[in-house]
């Protein structure tokens, strides 16, 4: 029921996201009075609570020290200045080289976007990878949209994987586990901007619908076949085919 309101709230109603999940935090709230025939034990009802303040307390102090920690990180990058020595190395550990440089790129933005809000984990990796992959030729709605996509990414790949975090705090199990399952299930999003770069034509909707609704079949297409190699419960064979496959659609042909 949370979840239903959290969601009705956003997409139905519109609220923001802050005020919709305030709405489903009170929901929950209201739901440990009842069972599930909507009856009232007042015993009942007071365990429901000490275990729910045991259970919060517990996972926002977990929570709070990796946002600690990541925010420390964040602050020496910018008092040494180190942010602004990363377009440097970037250029020179890649040789001057695209892909390499877009693979240098992707791990740095996984470190600077550790745990922190959207709009800062945006500035601060654009600001310090973006201009190495601009002087490498690449378009800056390109740039700007790998470096975004990969700074949202530290939500599940650790160490600092907040959303695992979480998840692995509702379901009681260890976060290392629900981390590997979760970077299996998202294998997409990792190669998603890749697929970006090497199909440019998936961004040109205005110009070109048809190239773009193309290749969005075919980046589509190359991310099942990619997923269901890693994941799939088949023959090795096939699913090393399935990945071999799939890397050859995603990165052939754009």
């Amino acid at each position: 029921m949370p979840f239903f309101v959290l969601l009705e709230r956003m997409f139905l109603g519109g609220f923001t996201p802050q005020y919709a999940a305030c709405v489903a935090i009170l929901t929950a709230f209201v739901l440990l009075f009842f069972d599930a025939r909507f009856t009232w034990d007042w015993r009942r009802t007071l365990g429901r609570l000490e275990q729910t303040m045991l259970t919060a307390g517990q996972q926002i102090a977990t929570i709070a020290a990796i946002i600690l920690c990541a925010s420390i990180v964040i602050g020496v990058l910018g008092m040494t200045g180190l942010g602004v020595k990363i377009t440097s190395l970037i250029l020179s550990g890649s040789g001057e080289m695209l892909w390499p440089a877009l693979l240098l790129t992707a791990l740095a933005c996984l470190l600077l976007g550790m745990e922190v809000p959207t709009t800062a984990a945006y500035v601060i990796c654009v600001s310090v990878a973006g201009p190495a992959l601009q002087r490498l030729g690449l378009e800056p709605l390109l740039a700007h949209l790998f470096v975004f996509w990969f700074a949202l990414l530290s939500t599940i790949t650790p160490p600092v994987c907040g959303a695992v975090f979480i998840a692995a705090g509702m379901v009681g199990e260890n976060w290392l586990k629900v981390a590997g399952v979760a970077m299996a299930l998202g294998l997409g999003l990792y190669l998603v901007p890749l697929g970006m770069i090497a199909n440019p034509a998936l961004i040109t909707l205005a110009e070109a619908p048809l190239a773009t609704l193309a290749y969005t079949a075919k980046v589509g297409i190359a991310l099942i076949a990619i997923s269901y190699g890693v994941i799939a419960p088949f023959h090795p064979a096939l699913r090393a085919a399935l990945v071999v496959a799939g890397a050859a659609a995603l990165f052939l042909g754009g």
